[in-house]
């Protein structure tokens, strides 16, 4: 096996939206000034002009940060909230697909920011392992997107599509009876969201220590690349952000110059080289966040540097981990002040 396992840890239950919406506190005006929200925590919008993805006030990392200051932890509480203050990905759960892109991208538009959402629900996902299963068949899959394409409507939103999807059918671990349907269920969902007004998506394109582009670029043209806006580079794991935009500058060649973006959440420290190597991608020590989410990057080939991969969610039951997804306090701790 070439490459990572586990994309990121899909999250276990359908979201609650309600708390989403509670951002009265963020309107339109003065757009680049930071906006609080309503959490305890007072989690305040980035500088549109720097980062113009939604931060969520309301996650589980500012949740954390409410929690460390009522229990009177300041140091913890400044530390997660450098994760808090930060744009994540919004992992879209098989269940009410519609209402959850509904809320997100509504609350992201009257913040007047872009919601940033991940798709993690394809066929056989994650080859059974730690973040295994997904929709049910192709069939519940197209309803699925289609349920997600309805919610985001015509509001903004840029969206990370199936993580592991094509590496999975690269690297042999997917077997061959489902990578025709793969690429059918790719192309369709490419197709229905880049139908819509103001969403921009990027095909998940594996990571810079799985392999060669070689190996995968007719993946990627097969799945329907030319349609979407880009790929997506190191969504779940750790390589550096300079080896990532070499990763990324190669396969962009092969196919149309596409441009690309990178999960830097958790890259500050670069890869794990200890322990298992076939499970180094998987809650591994000594790790640190990488680079703040922006637009303004290194290479004009990378749209973003953003945290797809939410810093502080279990990548599975690891290293002593909970469930792929969840919350580990103890972890998010750690990437905070390794990033010092």
């Amino acid at each position: 096996m070439f490459g990572s396992r586990g994309a990121a840890g899909v999250r276990a239950s359908a979201v609650v939206l309600g708390a989403a919406l509670l951002i009265a506190g963020c309107s339109s005006g003065d757009k680049d000034e930071p906006k609080p929200g309503d959490a305890g925590a007072g989690i305040a919008q980035q500088p549109k002009n720097r980062a113009p993805f939604w931060v969520n006030p309301d996650g589980k990392a500012a949740e954390q940060v409410a929690a460390y200051d009522e229990g009177g932890k300041e140091a913890e509480a400044e530390q997660i909230r450098k994760i808090a203050q930060q744009p994540t990905g919004e992992w879209i759960s098989p269940e009410n697909p519609e209402e959850q892109a509904r809320g997100f991208t509504e609350a992201a538009a009257k913040a007047d920011r872009t919601a940033l959402l991940v798709l993690y629900n394809i066929p056989h996902r994650d080859c059974g392992q730690y973040s295994g299963g997904g929709a049910a068949d192709g069939n519940a899959y197209r309803a699925w997107i289609d349920g997600v394409a309805e919610g985001i409507g015509d509001r903004p939103a840029t969206v990370v599509l199936e993580p592991d999807a094509i590496l999975h059918l690269v690297d042999g671990c997917t077997p061959d009876e489902y990578h025709e349907e793969r690429y059918d269920l790719l192309k369709y969902a490419i197709g229905k969201l880049k139908s819509l007004k103001a969403t921009k998506v990027y095909l998940d394109a594996g990571n810079a220590g799985w392999g060669h582009p070689d190996q995968i670029f007719e993946p990627l043209q097969w799945a329907g690349i030319a349609r979407a806006d880009g790929f997506s580079v190191n969504v779940s794991n750790f390589y550096s952000t300079e080896d990532s935009i070499a990763y990324g500058k190669q396969l962009s060649a092969k196919v149309g110059d596409k441009p690309f973006v990178i999960d830097t959440s958790r890259n500050g420290n670069g890869p794990y080289t200890g322990g298992d190597p076939g499970e180094r991608w998987c809650n591994p020590p000594g790790r640190a966040l990488g680079e703040t989410p922006t637009t303004k990057t290194a290479d004009p080939l990378v749209d973003a540097y953003l945290w797809v991969k939410r810093p502080g969610e279990s990548d599975g039951e690891c290293k002593g981990g909970p469930k792929a997804g969840e919350w580990w306090p103890e972890y998010a701790l750690k990437l905070a002040q390794g990033s010092e």
